[in-house]
Order: structure tokens, then C-alpha cells, then sequence
């Protein structure tokens, strides 16, 4: 293989010759990784070799260690450890090192990534313990590029979010910080260096805690950076603003005295810099401050509702210095661009979003500030100065007292209701934004009867005025939707008298198929859902009098794929076939049983919407989600449409080139075998395959496996005994994925590792709920790996709510299919009493959402609850497990048994005689498992 030719390729504008190229590397990679690295190792460290090549050279050593999935990730990592000889190793990165002084500085800013793609193997391993005293070397004795390159690894390194690195780099905090503060400083001369040691000191500032700890060292940080804020070049400003953020977010505690010397007088500078770059960082500074003030309070509190003593420290910054940073926000404000894009993140921009932070912050002592602002300019010539006023006075609507703003908006609303009819569309905008603010957080300040008919009249009349509000418009209306719909299923709500007016207006929006702005279009069907969805009873025949229109506006469109010839028609179509199909799933998910004489038409228009669509187009998606929401209105009705449907639904659970799809396709099969029940027993062996296909794929397996889980618990309630056929595959796939262990991944895994277990848990309940339908003796092999992975549930320290409830669950159903105490020895144990103390909220914290104690209360009440029913029902003592599980919550907890009185009622629950079924409206599933499907 010519080396040289093979790397030009990569960079060849043809794509067959760049792929081709591509794929000759990734065989070269396999065949020999070490021959591999070390070629393309010289190739980058030679200074004769034209620069594009060296380039071609480092981007290729990247992606040798690079990989999106952290499984792939380990994979390739694990080449270097397993298949590199270690002269090659030293050869290599003696090279790398080596082509950081190199003076083409693309050469060496691909050293840089390749030297911390090894760094980031070897250094949790403590494999290459001379690469921190060589960088640090560097930055001190070497010239300006080796500098900078040295500085611009050692960011790379910080960086990363591989956690076993960052755990490793604690270690060499002294050796980094060395080095970033020694180019950091106002005596480096070379601005580039001085900019990569300010991006490598915010990179590492998570990493030098010790050093934080020590007050010389601080006051000499916070020294450089504080004087890099003054350097007068802008990147270093701005480099300088951001690690200061990130030192406030960090070191919150030791900010007092830097508060009171520098950091207010710095950062107030720092706003009304010129550049707008430093003046945004210098504003998300206070963004800072205010968002991790309302963590210490939100923290403080939970602490003392739990009866805690050790609160963080609260220095009350936000409120100290509103009085002289407000004001200027709220100049700021009227730094709008008027070119600007909706997605633009630009000063004005981020002075309101510094302003909400502020009334969240502080409340009311914003307040006075904020309305002399508004007084002011809300009437002034520059609509400039008009849109701050109306955009700070929305910016305040959350944080101050209910009872302080409800005045003023009753003041302000025919105001702002006036200026939806401003001139300016950007006043407009921001009125129809400050609008769905007030209704999104103060709705009670608005009077259905003096303020709705006309805020509900001039919101529609901005939809449909321009397109730029209609983003804004449609949020204020949803808002007032979600708002005013009173309780569930009332008869009647304040909105039902403007109900048929608003859905007029709003068909009349969208009438167009093929004209008019997508995003106003697109915008008017989410305010058609969301007052479908809000409605009250008496608006109900509207909305079945709607379906038909939304009905034939899907219908038209079938004929209009013969007529595509662009691909702006065939997105534009898409777009309107996505929603329409969003529309008609609101009104199905409204109308619940009542669509049913429609629903003939719908599964036929759904279908040939799915036979008419091109390969990878988005309206699948809300169309399955639509035949979803048909099929848990009609239940088991909707089984006449499954031989028609099944084929395109089979055709999405084998498409994993889609991954949205697939999964799309997934939680339907859940959906739609809940719905259908023991009538999906004949198209199981077809879902099985196919989910058994995602789960052995290279690519969506791991991603989707929780769903696939989950849905595996589904599809075992749906049919009952008749999942028999399939527990001993099922089991395999579950005792598999419990072999996942948190220390395997890193932290961006947690959510993903909870979901895991949580489908785990599903999954075993489902079966055992379908089993113990006559059908117990199959679970016998597997209860052993059942309760292994409820051992492991309860040794894990980072469990949630939700996975302790789903355990009480799995335990509850596990006792009910096997009355006569066979496993009793195990539900006597000590780790399972401790579990159940713990499921009571009276053992230690379980780390979930702050809101734990309350939830946890919450829960035990339904149990009691539960607990009452069954003691009225069943006076004697022959009562189910899933009856007596709360009781043994209670003697593990409130009755202050020790283990071996809590132990004692486990094994007088496990001595049933003549267990019945749970409930006639859900047979075969027991009260915990219906209390975790409702939460």
C-alpha cells in the first residue's frame, strides 16, 4: 500500500476514491494495527512530507482511537494496549512528542489529539508517567510552537470525559496547573500561547481542587486569570471570562473574597466590552452566579427537610450586586440584531436570559428596577428600546411572589395585548413572548372573562400575521391551553367558548397544502393539538365534526406524491402528512372509544400514507405513533387491522439503518400487544425474531436493549401463560444484560445503565405475571437468577425510585406465583429486609429526584391504601403476598422491628393458603405492579 497516495485519497472531493481510500486504511488497521500506527506515527513527524499529507496522516492516527459508543471506544483503545509491542509504543509516542515542536502547526495540533488519544489508555494505567514532566518541560524551556502545541494537548487531555482519565488526572493536578499558569500569565509575550494555556486552565480546572484548597495558590490563579481579562486581545478576554464561570461553578465556597476585590468590578467591565463574544461570557458569569445560588437553596432546603445540618455555603451574591448589574442587562436588552436567526445566541440574548436568572434568584426586589426600565421605553420611538422594555418585563414573570406581579399584569396586559399591533415585528414578537410567559407561569393573574377573548384574538391574529411570531404565538396559545383546561374530563372549561372560533382560525391558517410559510403552517397545527388535546367535554362533538376535515386533508395528499418533482415538494409534503398525522393522533387520544366509527377510514388513509412515503422519510414516525394511540383507543377491536399493518410494522423493526424508526417501531410492538392482549399472541413469534435480530446488531442493540426489555414484559402480560415458548430465550437476553456493571462505563452512562435494569425488572415481573397463570413450574429454573439480580439491585448505592420500585414489584409477584414458601429462605434474608426497609423511604437516602421524600410518602400511602382494600375485603388471614408486602414494609420500618421481626413477616407471607387474583380489571397483575405501571 502506497502510504502517501492512500492518505491524499482521503482527502479527494470524489467520494468513491475517498471512501475506497477509507476502507484501505481500516484493513491496513486490522491487519497489522502496530505496523499501521507506526507508519502513519512517521508519516505525521516528518517535516519533508507535504502538509495536507501530515494533516491526512493525524486525522487517520484520531480516528484509530475515536469512536461515538463507548463499547467501540474500548475496543479500539484495547488494540493499543494488547497489539502494540512496547518498543513500537515508545517508538510512537516519542515520535508524537517529537512533531509537537513542529513548525507546520496543523501537524502539530493533530500531534497534540494523537499524543491524548494515548494518554487518555495509558495514564489511568500509569503507563506513561514521563508525558506531564515532558509537556511541562516544554511550556517552560521550548519555543513559541511547542508551546502552544504542548498547552493545546494538555487541554485535550483535561478535556476528555473518559472517566477512569479524569479520576488519573487528580494526580498530576500540580504538573498541569504548572504549565497552564506559566503560559497563562501576563509576561507570556506569544498571545497564541497565552490563549491555549487559558483554554487548557479552564479545561483543568476540575482537576486541581487540592490546589484550590491552598490559599496562596488560589489568590496566584485567580491572579493570571483575573489579569487575562484585561489582556486586550479578545480571545484571551473571552477564554479568561469562561474559566472564571467555571471556577464560580466548582469553587462557589471560596469565592467571597475575590467577589468583594475583583470578580464584581471585573465582570461589570466585561458586559460593556465592545466585543461581543467577552460581553457574553462576561454576562453568563452572573448566569452562573444566579443558577448555582438557586442549587445551594434548593440543596440547603432538602437538607433540612430531612432533618440534615451541614448546609453549603450561601454568600447571597446575586442579591448583593443586582442593583448594579441589572440595569445593565437591561441595556443590554437593547442590543438586538435585527438580522439576527432564531437560534442566534447573541447579547441581547443572553442579558434576558441573565435577567431571568436574576428574578428566579432574588424575586421581588427585581422588581422596582425592572418597571421603571419598562415605564421608561415601552413607548419609545426606537423599537429597540420598545422590545427590551416588553422583553424584560416577560423576563420577571418567574421568581417574584404570585401575589406581587398579579397587579401588574392586570396593568399590563391590555398593554401588551395593544403592542401585538406594534409596527415592529420584533416588539410583536417578544409581546407574544412575554404573553405566553405570563401564561405559563402567573395564568391565575389573567381574567377569563375581561382578558381571554381579546389575548386569545390577538394571539391568533399574530400566527397568522407573520411567520417570524409564529414560534413565539404558538407557545402563548399552547401555554393558555394547557392553563385553562380545567380539570380532566370537565365538562366545561374557560376556553370552550372561544373553542370553535379558535379551531376555525386556525384550518384557515393551514388550509393551504401547497403554499404558504411551513413554519407558520407547522406552528398552527401544535396550537390545533394542543386545543384538541386541553378541550373540554362540551367541545367534543367539535373535535369528532374536525377529525373528518383533518381526515380528507390526509386523504388529499396520497395523490400528491405523483406530483413530487423536487425535493422541496417532497419536504414540504412530509411535512404536511407529519402534521396532519400529529393532528389526528390528538383527536384520537381526545376522543378515546368514541373514534371508533372512524376508525376504519383512518387505518386505511394510515396505511396508504405508509405505502405511499420514500426510504427515509420522517412520516413513519408520527404514523405509527398514530396507529399506537388508535390502537390503545379501540383495544382489543383493533385486532381486524393487524394482518394489514404488521407487514409495515415488521419491515420498521428490521430497518436498523433507521434507528429512529426501529425504535419508534419497538415501543409500538409494547403498545399494541398491551392494547390487543391474548388476540397478539400469532404475530409474537414475528416480534420476537425481530427484536431478538436489534438486540444481536452491532449498531442499535445496546441503545435500544432497555426499550426491547421492557417491551419483553409487555408482550409476556399481553398473551400470559403463552409466553412459556419464549422464557428460556428471554431469561438468556436478561441474565446477559445484568452482567453490566456502571464501573464498566463512563458517567454520561448512568441514565442509560438505569434504564437497563429497569427494563431487566420489567421484564422478569411481565413473566412472572404471565407464568404463575398455571404456569409457575417454568420459572423455577430462573428464580435463582432472579433474586441474583435483586441482590445486586440492592447493593447498588446510585439506584433510583423508579428501579426500587420496580424491585418491590419483581419481589411482591415472585411470592404471589409461589405461595407455599419454596423460596422463603430467600425472602428471609438480610439484604431483601434491608431492601424493602429501604422501598419504605425510612432507610438510607436513595439517590433519586430531590423530590424523594415526598414521592417515597406518596408511595407508601398507595400501599396502605392498597393495604386498607384488601382488609376490607378479605377479613381473614388467607390474603395474596402482594396483599401482605405492605405489612412488611410497615414491620420493616414504622413498627421498628429489627431484621429478624421483619424477616419473620416475609415468611408468614410466604405461607399463603389459596391465593386469589389481584383484581377483575386487571387480572393477574398484583397491586405493586399496578402502582409501578401507574407511576
Amino acid at each position: 500500500m502506497d502510504v502517501n497516495q492512500v492518505l491524499e485519497s482521503t482527502l479527494s472531493p470524489d467520494g468513491s476514491a475517498r471512501q475506497n481510500a477509507e476502507q484501505q486504511l481500516l484493513q491496513a488497521a486490522e491487519l497489522d494495527f502496530s505496523g499501521y500506527v507506526s507508519t502513519l506515527a512517521q508519516e505525521l513527524a516528518n517535516e519533508q512530507a507535504q502538509p495536507h499529507i501530515r494533516s491526512a496522516a493525524g486525522i487517520a492516527l484520531k480516528n484509530s482511537f475515536s469512536a461515538r459508543e463507548y463499547t467501540r471506544l474500548r475496543d479500539l483503545q484495547s488494540r493499543w494496549r494488547e497489539r502494540v509491542a512496547a518498543d513500537v509504543k515508545t517508538s510512537v509516542k516519542s515520535l508524537a512528542l517529537g512533531t509537537l515542536a513542529s513548525k507546520d502547526s496543523r501537524a502539530g495540533q493533530s500531534a497534540a489529539q494523537f499524543v491524548a488519544s494515548i494518554a487518555a489508555i495509558e495514564i489511568p494505567q500509569n503507563q506513561w508517567p514521563e508525558l506531564m514532566p515532558a509537556l511541562v518541560a516544554n511550556v517552560g524551556e521550548g519555543d513559541d510552537h511547542l508551546k502552544q502545541s504542548s498547552l493545546v494537548t494538555i487541554g485535550y487531555i483535561c478535556e476528555s470525559e473518559d472517566t477512569e482519565l479524569r479520576d488519573s488526572l487528580v494526580q498530576h493536578s500540580n504538573a498541569i496547573l504548572t504549565a497552564v499558569v506559566q503560559g497563562a500569565r501576563k509576561e507570556e509575550t506569544n498571545l497564541d500561547v497565552r490563549y491555549a494555556a487559558i483554554v487548557a486552565l479552564s479545561d483543568s480546572l476540575e482537576f486541581v481542587r487540592t490546589n484550590f484548597e491552598n490559599e496562596g495558590e488560589r489568590n496566584y490563579i485567580m491572579q493570571v486569570i483575573c489579569e487575562a481579562t484585561q489582556s486586550g486581545e479578545s480571545r484571551i478576554e473571552s477564554g479568561a471570562y469562561g474559566c472564571l464561570n467555571r471556577i464560580m461553578a466548582l469553587y462557589y465556597e471560596k469565592m467571597r473574597f475575590y467577589m468583594e476585590k475583583a470578580l464584581f468590578g471585573l465582570t461589570i467591565l466585561g458586559m460593556r466590552n465592545q466585543e461581543e463574544d467577552v460581553a457574553k461570557l462576561a454576562i453568563e458569569f452572573w448566569c452562573t452566579v444566579c443558577e448555582e445560588e438557586l442549587a445551594i437553596e434548593d440543596d440547603n432546603a432538602l437538607t433540612q427537610a430531612e432533618g440534615g445540618t451541614e448546609l453549603r455555603p450561601y454568600f447571597n451574591f446575586s442579591r448583593v450586586a443586582a442593583r448594579e448589574v441589572v440595569p445593565v442587562l437591561l441595556d443590554l436588552l437593547a442590543q438586538q440584531d435585527e438580522d439576527a436567526q432564531e437560534e442566534e445566541y447573541n447579547i441581547s440574548r443572553a442579558a434576558y436570559q441573565c435577567l431571568q436568572l436574576f428574578a428566579q434568584a432574588v424575586g421581588g426586589d427585581i422588581v422596582q428596577a425592572v418597571l421603571g426600565f419598562v415605564e421608561q421605553n415601552l413607548r419609545h420611538a426606537d423599537w429597540h428600546w420598545r422590545d427590551a422594555a416588553v422583553s424584560a418585563f416577560g423576563a420577571i414573570m418567574e421568581g417574584p411572589d404570585e401575589k406581587m406581579l398579579e397587579p401588574l399584569i392586570k396593568q399590563a396586559l391590555p398593554v401588551l395585548i395593544q403592542m401585538m399591533g406594534d409596527e415592529s415585528v420584533h416588539v410583536k414578537d417578544s409581546a407574544a413572548y412575554t404573553l405566553g410567559r405570563i401564561c405559563e407561569n402567573v395564568s391565575d393573574s389573567i381574567d377569563p372573562q375581561a382578558h381571554l377573548p381579546p389575548l386569545v384574538r390577538s394571539l391568533f391574529t399574530g400566527l397568522s400575521t407573520n411567520p417570524k411570531m409564529a414560534g413565539s404565538c404558538c407557545w402563548a396559545l399552547m401555554n393558555l391551553a394547557d392553563r385553562f383546561a380545567g380539570e380532566p374530563g370537565a365538562n366545561v372549561n374557560p376556553l370552550s367558548g372561544h373553542f370553535q372560533d379558535s379551531i376555525t382560525h386556525i384550518l384557515s391558517v393551514t388550509e393551504s397544502p401547497s403554499g404558504g410559510d411551513a413554519t407558520l403552517r407547522m406552528a398552527a397545527y401544535e396550537v390545533l393539538n394542543a386545543f384538541v388535546t386541553n378541550s373540554a367535554n362540551d367541545s367534543l362533538p367539535t373535535v369528532a365534526k374536525l377529525s373528518d376535515i383533518i381526515l380528507q386533508r390526509l386523504e388529499n395528499t396520497i395523490p400528491m406524491q405523483q406530483q413530487i418533482v423536487s425535493v422541496d415538494d417532497r419536504n414540504t409534503l412530509e411535512e404536511i402528512q407529519t402534521s396532519l398525522c400529529s393532528a389526528l393522533m390528538a383527536i384520537i387520544q381526545r376522543l378515546e372509544r368514541e373514534i371508533k366509527p372512524q376508525a376504519d377510514r383512518i387505518m386505511h388513509v394510515l396505511l396508504q400514507v405508509l405505502n405511499s412515503v420514500g426510504a427515509k422519510s420522517s412520516v413513519p414516525d408520527t404514523a405509527f405513533q398514530t396507529v399506537g394511540a388508535l390502537g390503545n383507543a379501540l383495544e382489543t377491536d383493533f385486532a381486524k387491522y393487524m394482518d394489514s399493518f404488521a407487514p409495515f410494522l415488521y419491515n420498521a423493526l428490521g430497518n436498523q439503518e433507521e434507528p429512529a424508526l426501529c425504535a419508534m417501531a419497538v415501543g409500538l410492538v409494547s403498545d399494541l400487544t398491551r392494547s390487543l392482549g391474548e388476540t397478539s399472541q400469532p404475530y409474537c413469534d414475528a416480534f420476537m425474531n425481530y427484536l431478538l435480530q436489534i438486540l444481536s446488531g452491532t449498531s442499535n442493540g445496546n441503545q435500544m436493549r432497555p426499550a426491547i426489555l421492557q417491551c419483553f414484559g409487555d408482550m409476556a402480560q399481553a398473551i400470559g401463560p403463552h409466553f412459556e415458548k419464549y422464557l428460556s430465550v428471554v431469561a438468556q437476553v436478561l441474565n446477559q444484560s445484568s452482567t453490566m456493571t456502571l464501573s464498566d462505563g463512563a458517567f454520561e452512562m448512568f441514565d442509560y445503565f438505569v434504564s437497563l435494569r429497569e427494563g431487566i425488572l420489567d421484564a422478569w415481573d411481565g413473566a412472572i405475571l404471565a407464568m404463575k397463570q398455571g404456569k409457575a413450574d417454568s420459572l423455577r429454573p430462573h428464580v435463582d437468577s432472579i433474586l441474583k439480580f435483586l441482590h445486586l439491585v440492592s447493593q447498588d448505592q446510585n439506584r433510583s425510585e423508579a428501579l426500587l420500585r420496580a424491585a418491590m414489584g419483581v419481589i411482591g409477584d415472585l411470592a404471589d406465583a409461589f405461595p407455599n414458601a419454596e423460596y422463603g429462605q430467600h425472602f428471609r434474608s438480610e439484604w431483601m429486609t434491608q431492601l424493602i426497609r429501604e422501598s419504605s423511604g425510612k432507610g438510607p437516602a436513595v439517590k433519586s429526584l430531590r423530590c424523594l421524600e415526598a414521592g417515597s410518602i406518596r408511595w407508601r400511602n398507595k400501599h396502605r391504601q392498597d393495604r386498607a382494600g384488601l382488609d376490607k375485603a378479605f377479613p381473614n388471614h388467607t390474603r395474596p403476598m402482594y396483599g401482605q408486602l405492605p405489612q412488611v414494609l410497615d414491620a420493616a420500618t414504622e413498627s421498628q422491628h429489627n431484621d429478624t421481626g421483619a424477616a419473620d413477616w416475609l415468611q408468614r407471607g410466604c405461607y399463603v393458603a389459596n391465593p386469589i387474583a389481584s383484581d377483575s380489571a386487571d387480572p393477574g397483575r398484583s397491586t405493586l405492579a399496578r402502582d409501578k405501571a401507574e407511576h
